[in-house]
């Protein structure tokens, strides 16, 4: 069927639909035209093999229905297919062919494909998905019909949680960390179709929208509108993974009595950022146990194994909600804090310190949001430890001793991490940039809150960031006094604060603990009377 009449390829679409890689990537600046060539890309394989499947994927729902969905019924007219399914959005086309449209909005929703074969596998957007994710629908790009050329391909700006590996796949020609059979890796199979702005006619004379990319942060600048791909060289934390550092919400048990504690980046012009956490008690990792079943079975995890790697007794710490608001003031943004809180026990609220000298009124935004936290029965918040260099090391740490487990609704922590980049004129520090609110907070609520998680054993057992910094954060939580709480078994709490593997060792550090509790619990003295 000819086509022809409703879409004429640039030149640049056209040298990527003239690949015979088996992955190709279409990537670079806003504005080429890669999500139309996506799309025409699977249409013209569906019609190249009468009876062949083609999936064209979106990481949202969302996203899929503004962009190729919305493509779709713009561009390819009714009389050149037999029937279009709304509600399964899946197009029949006249030889028997079928291309599908779906997302994948959560880590392993990919597995609902598990069994299916597709002749042609599209991603738009793909560096908003996963490495895993990528991986496993290679496992599902095959067809059985004889002179069948089964391939991948992707659209693309820069930047996103997937930058790191689809940059080194098809920018640097390198298998990435987390790899399966790196040895396998061939960069004759991936092939990079750069695209700038200037390859789209339609916009290369566009003044006004050249303007709008230029005034753009220089991070989205640089990706936007020149296609760079450094644009995030000297990425801070690169061994943050989705999927090993992530959870769905709704996979995971927080016991009430484990403590809690929320962390706050006031900003008013920047967004707010707040985060709550829940230190999960320590457990005694079992080498190369992994706890949580996969999703695709149903199961609940069991929060405590997750993931676990080494063979130590360490405690963890779940982010597991996020607020993320501009424009609202201090007593707005505790109102709201409040409301999500819900009567969940929090043990302290930790605030950025610059909102304990900075005025908005006749008080001090910490002064402000704190008579509101009061009044609902949160604490009045703190100052939160502002070393930026031992913080980030430390998160840093975390993440690589999977002692630090983010949920999936924290949306903005989870898309900004793979962001931060190094500042080249301090190394230790990560440069500052918009978006880094979420990770600003959620670093106050790692180091201010590590005693609450007892990290002085995680410190023990390896977990300490290295350098004098870092060196700093962990001498300060191995200071920390042993706290208990009530509403948590005595028990647990104990368990938690003895790291000794001797046996005698730790019946002297249970002994001494238990004595202290008891001090900590003794009811108060009645007062004398006087005579």
């Amino acid at each position: 069927m000819d086509f022809s009449n409703y879409y004429r390829p640039f030149p640049r679409q056209q040298q990527f639909h003239d690949s015979s890689a088996k992955y190709r990537l279409f990537g670079g600046a806003a504005g080429p035209g890669k999500t139309k060539a996506l799309l025409f890309e699977a249409i013209f394989q569906a019609q190249a093999l009468p009876g062949a499947e083609t999936l064209l994927l979106r990481r949202t729902y969302p996203e899929l229905e503004s962009s190729l969905l919305a493509y779709f019924r713009r561009d390819v007219p009714r009389e050149l297919y037999k029937s279009y399914s709304e509600s399964k959005h899946v197009v029949t086309w006249k030889n028997g062919s079928i291309t599908r449209f779906g997302y994948c909005r959560n880590e392993n929703d990919v597995y609902q494909y598990q069994g299916a074969e597709f002749l042609f596998i599209g991603l738009d957007e793909l560096t908003h998905f996963t490495l895993k994710q990528w991986q496993f629908l290679t496992s599902r790009n095959r067809c059985p019909i004889p002179g069948s050329f089964a391939c991948m391909a992707g659209a693309s700006n820069p930047g996103n949680i997937g930058h790191a590996w689809v940059k080194a796949l098809w920018v640097d020609h390198v298998p990435p960390p987390g790899f399966e059979r790196p040895e396998l890796y061939d960069a004759a199979n991936y092939d990079f179709i750069r695209a700038k702005l200037d390859d789209n006619p339609i916009y290369a004379n566009d003044a006004a929208y050249r303007r709008t990319l230029e005034a753009l942060p220089e991070h989205l600048r640089r990706a936007f509108l020149d296609g760079d791909w450094n644009v995030f060289a000297g990425q801070y934390f690169d061994v943050f993974d989705v999927g090993r550092h992530t959870a769905r919400p709704e996979e995971l048990r927080l016991e009430p009595w484990w403590p809690r504690w929320i962390s706050i980046d006031w900003g008013f012009q920047h967004p707010s950022a707040v985060y709550w956490h829940c230190a999960v008690p320590g457990v005694s990792r079992v080498p190369g146990s992994v706890s949580r079943e996969h999703s695709q079975a149903g199961n609940a995890s069991s929060l405590t194994d997750h993931g676990t790697r080494g063979s130590e007794h360490v405690s963890r710490i779940v982010t597991y909600r996020e607020f993320v608001q501009a424009g609202l003031s201090p007593r707005m943004l505790a109102q709201g804090i409040a409301e999500r809180s819900g009567r969940e026990r929090i043990s302290e609220v930790f605030l950025s310190p610059d909102a304990f000298a900075h005025r908005t009124a006749e008080a001090s935004i910490a002064e402000q949001l704190g008579d509101v936290l009061v009044a609902n029965g949160l604490p009045r918040p703190c100052a939160a430890d502002d070393d930026r260099i031992g913080g980030w090391q430390l998160m840093y740490q975390l993440l690589e001793s999977d002692s630090w487990l983010i949920t999936e609704n924290c949306a903005k922590l989870i898309e900004g991490l793979p962001q931060l980049v190094r500042d080249t004129n301090r190394v230790e520090d990560i440069r500052k940039m918009d978006g880094d609110d979420a990770a600003d907070a959620a670093r106050y609520g790692l180091v201010s809150g590590g005693r609450l998680a007892n990290l002085n054993a995680g410190v023990g057992a390896g977990l300490a960031p290295s350098g004098s910094h870092a060196s700093g954060v962990a001498a300060r939580f191995s200071a920390s006094p042993p706290r208990f709480i009530t509403g948590m078994p005595l028990g647990e709490q104990i368990a938690r604060q003895v790291s000794a593997e001797d046996a005698t060792s730790r019946a002297i550090h249970y002994q001494r603990l238990e004595s202290e509790a008891r001090r900590q619990f003794r009811p108060a003295k009645l007062p004398r009377r006087r005579g």
